[in-house]
This record gives structure tokens, sequence and C-alpha cells, in this order.
């Protein structure tokens, strides 16, 4: 912690008297003691928070397994005899299988966007099980579906779960983890994703054997285990110490901090970590205080007024370059093509002609290679940071989508005779999802839940989710028929946008690699005043100097 933005150090003696706190309002790069090595060495090392972060993660697994399983259920027989509207022959079945696939979008967005508040209100961990208990009723749903319009509807109603847990599942991660290994736990959410969509597959590449319609009812049924895993095990968690202090709650959450830390309560580290939470939800909520004046008083229409203010907030001085980061990241997730392939693999692989069972088969393996790609990041996104990766993956994926186009353009009109560019357009696809895997797969899902202030982050990262599966939604109704349509023209597409995202990130996009969730204003630069920059100092020194007092006295410590 420190207290001038720029080369000196302003350091105050711990209460135990053992060593400095160097104030985090300092520069970004100042001083501090790690928890321990960064990467996926320090995984190893804060073993208690990555075995949280990982069990969390397995929303991210529900999202991913939908994935899979609708990739193979809508070219299986069983499906298309039941949804008829759907099948090939059928009038206007592209934009009815479109809406099929993107309805869990939509509810998504609906999920995400609740979410926020939600989390905000009874905690992160608690958010987690409602969300489950909404998946589970769309699930049952769309198992039992006899006609489209029920299974529209349970598709809906699952996408609302998964959409809530798509959000809080990153914040709780991004929470609850050491700045030195917080991106390879934020990579966790990306990995359970692609696992999810590897398992729903291959499983659902074997139910199509399966004479009835339990051949597509199966897959959908087996959603509901790891979504009912995570609603009870999320139960003996520990809290969000962030979400704690936000609740005023400081002695529990430094109990929380030590036992996610492994370490003692009166570890220097530790104490200097909650210090820093709680000083940047004093600072935060000062300032909401000073924009808002008038929406102070505890009555219930100034809570819901003040509940839409900090919404707006997010747009404000202050946040809107973070939030602007976030909504963008999840918009170049999706038009850099990744949901298009997946969803439409199949199909996709039709166009470099190869056979149906091939196209199955190949589209399996696309998954795979993601999900290889994905475990790299693991080891990279601490090591190298988060914007050389966006940059690098930008650069393999615009490369990837232009020869494919180029194949595509050239040959699709007689592939039997020019099997060799067929071929080198599929390898060019797991090119692509392989790079995609290492960079724009993890990072977008990582960086939004580690760049907001404590007092708008479930918000902000709400935002950012609902960026998502906003775009998600759009990605899902155009490829059908931009596929369909224009062939080679789809590649072309995805490549335009996989450049500006490149061009985009360059400008835009600052590296947040080792930074705590609280020196976030400074990578911002959001601090932009002496007044502010005395006003987080002064905040600072009073909590230091309570605990101080406290330990001196004996007496309950006041929340500031």
């Amino acid at each position: 912690m420190a207290s001038k933005l720029a080369g000196t150090k302003d350091e105050t003696q711990s209460p135990e008297g053992r060593g400095a706190f160097v104030h985090h309002a300092e520069a970004v790069w100042s001083e501090r003691e790690p928890y321990g090595p960064t990467g996926f060495q320090g995984v190893f090392i804060s073993y208690y928070a990555a075995l949280c972060a990982a069990f969390a993660a397995i929303g991210g697994m529900v999202f991913g397994y939908d994935q899979g399983v609708v990739s193979v259920v809508l070219v299986m027989p069983q499906f298309l005899s039941r949804f008829t509207r759907v099948s090939a022959t059928a009038s206007g079945a592209g934009f009815w299988k479109g809406l099929l696939t993107a309805m869990i979008e939509l509810g998504a967005l609906i999920g995400a966007l609740n979410q926020g508040w939600i989390a905000d209100k009874i905690s992160r961990k608690y958010s987690i099980v409602v969300a489950v208990i909404i998946f589970t009723v769309g699930s049952i749903l769309q198992t039992a579906s006899m006609d489209y319009a029920s299974l529209i509807v349970g598709r809906l109603i699952g996408g609302v779960g998964i959409g809530m847990l798509s959000m809080v599942a990153p914040l709780y991660i991004s929470e609850i983890s050491p700045p030195e290994i917080r991106g390879s736990l934020l990579v966790l959410e990306e990995l359970s994703i692609v696992a999810g969509i590897c398992i729903a597959y291959w499983i659902t590449y074997g139910t199509r054997y399966m004479s009835g319609e339990w051949a597509w009812r199966l897959p959908f049924l087996l959603q509901m285990v790891p979504s009912t895993v995570l609603g009870v095990g999320i139960l003996f968690l520990p809290f969000s110490p962030r979400w704690l202090a936000s609740k005023g709650r400081d002695d529990e959450a430094l109990q929380s901090l030590g036992k996610l830390r492994q370490l003692p309560e009166t570890d220097q580290r530790v104490q200097q970590e909650w210090f820093e939470i709680r000083a940047s939800d004093a600072f935060h909520r000062q300032t909401s205080a000073i924009r808002h004046p008038d929406l102070q008083s505890k009555s219930k229409l100034n809570s819901i007024k003040l509940e839409i203010a900090s919404w707006t907030d997010c747009f404000r001085s202050g946040c809107w370059r973070r939030t602007h980061v976030g909504i963008g990241l999840m918009f170049f997730q999706q038009f850099v093509g990744i949901n298009a392939l997946i969803y439409y693999s199949p199909t996709l692989f039709e166009t470099m002609g190869l056979n149906y069972s091939m196209q199955l088969i190949m589209s399996g393996v696309l998954n795979v290679t993601q999900l290889v790609g994905v475990s790299t990041s693991i080891w990279t996104i601490d090591r190298f940071g988060r914007r050389p990766l966006l940059l690098w993956g930008s650069f393999f994926m615009t490369i990837s989508h232009l020869i494919i186009a180029v194949f595509v353009g050239k040959y699709n009109k007689n592939w039997p005779d020019h099997r060799g560019p067929g071929w080198a357009s599929v390898a060019f696809l797991l090119f692509y999802m392989l790079s995609f895997g290492a960079t724009w797969g993890p990072v977008p899902w990582a960086m939004p839940s580690e760049i907001f202030p404590s007092s708008l982050r479930a918000k902000g990262v709400a935002l950012a989710t609902c960026s998502n599966w906003l775009n998600n939604f759009i990605i899902g109704l155009i490829t059908p028929p931009l596929v369909q349509n224009t062939g080679f023209g789809a590649y072309t597409f995805f490549a335009v946008f996989c450049l500006l995202s490149l061009v985009w990130t360059f400008f835009f996009v600052p590296e947040t690699r080792g930074r705590t969730l609280e020196q976030m204003d400074h990578v911002f630069k959001d601090i932009n005043s002496e007044e502010e920059e005395a006003r987080r100092r002064a905040i600072e020194a009073d909590i230091i100097a309570s605990h101080h007092r406290t330990l001196t006295s004996g007496d309950k410590e006041p929340h500031v």
C-alpha cells in the first residue's frame, strides 16, 4: 500500500510491528510480499483457494455441456423426427434451428443481468444455489419436451440458470484468488466450459446409436448431474471475503481470507490484503455517497434508486474504461466465430467435403483441440499476461479464417477432386480452435471479474456477461443463414472481426497480470485527481489506525 502515484513510498508500520505496508494507492508496480510464485506453480502453494475455484468453475461445465449436446442433437434423426420444424427439408428450418440454439442465450442474457443484484444481496455462493435450481427446472422441461414450444420454453428457463452461473462463478473465483495466480484460477472457468463441451459431445455421439427418443433425452437429463453437485457442494465453501467486507462483516472477511490463504490471520500479507479490501470498499462507497448525496437515507425507495444509479455509475468517470473493456472483450469473443464453429461444426465440415460420420468425428476432435489450447493458458496467462495472449490470438485466428475462406471459396463446388485443400481447411480450423482456446477463450472470462471496483464488481461483471450472451444470441441466429447462403463468406466475416479485435486490444486493453483487485484503479488510471488520492490515503490510514487501537484496547473494531 502507498501514498504517491509514482516513485516515493509512504510506509505505515504494521500493528504487529513486523514490517511495513506499502499502500496500494501508490504506483501499480509497488513492492508487496507475494503469497507464492506466479502461474501454475503457485496453484500448488495456494491449493485450498485453487480447489474452491475449481469447484465453483463447475458452473462453466453446465454451459459447455449444453453447447456440446446441441451440436450433435441438431443432426440426430431421432431428434428431427420429433421436432420436424428444424429438419433440413422443413420450410424456414434455418430460422427455427437458429432460434432453438439462440433461445438459451436469450435466457442467459436475462439471468446474467439479474444475477448482479442477486449476488450483491444474498452473497456469491447462495446466488449459485438459486441459479442451479432454475437451471434444473429448465433441464427437466427439455428432457420431457414433446413439442417444439415446450422445448423452447425449457431452453429459455435453463438459459436463465446458465447465465446466472456464467456471471457469478468467475466473480467468486476472482474474489477468493491470490493475485499471483488469479489468472490461472480464472482460466478454470473456460477450461470447465470446454470440458463440458467435450464430455457432452462424446456422450451424445454415443447415444445417437440408441433407437428411441432417449438418444437425445438422456443427454439432456445428464446435464443435471454436475449442476446438482455444484448446488450442494458450494454450501460448504467459504464466503467471498470481499463480499463480507462490503456488508460490514470485517472480522468474518479476515477469517475467510486467512482460511483461503492458508495462513494465520495475523500474517502481514493477509493483514495487508484485508486492509486493501476494506479501504477500496470504503473509498468507492464514499465516492458513491458524493455522487448520490440525496439517496443515502435508509428508505426502500432510495435503495431502489441507488441500485439503479449504481448501474449507471458503470458508465461514468471512474469506471467507464473498465466497462468498455469488459463488454468489448465479450463482444469480440463471440464475433471471432467460436460458438458458430461449435454449434454448427458438422454443417461447416460438410462445406469442406467431409461425409456425415467424419463430420461428427472431426467436430469432436475440434472440441478436444480447444481443450488442449485452454489447458496451456493455466500456465501462460499469469506468466506472459492477458494482453500478449489476446494480441497473438487475434493474429493467428485472422490468418486461419482467411486461409479457410480462400479454400472454401475456390474448391467447394467440387471437393471430391480436391481432397488436399479440403483437409488443409480442416487443419487450419483445428489451428484456429487451438489459438482461440489458448487466448480469446480464457482471457475474456478472466478479465471482467478482476477489473471492476468492489462496489460495482457484480454489476460490471453482469454487464460483461450480458454482452457475451447477447452476442452469442446474435451469432446463433445469423450463422445458419450465413453458412447456408454465403459459404466462404462466413469465414471472411469472422476474419474481419478477428482483425478488428487485434486493433481494439492494442489500443484499449491494459495489462492486469500480478495486480491485486484493489490496484485496478491505477491500471485504468481512475484515480485522476490529488483530492481523490488524498481521500483514499486518509481512508487507509484510518483503517490501519483503527485496527491498531483495537489491538491495544481490545474493543471491537468499527466498520469504516
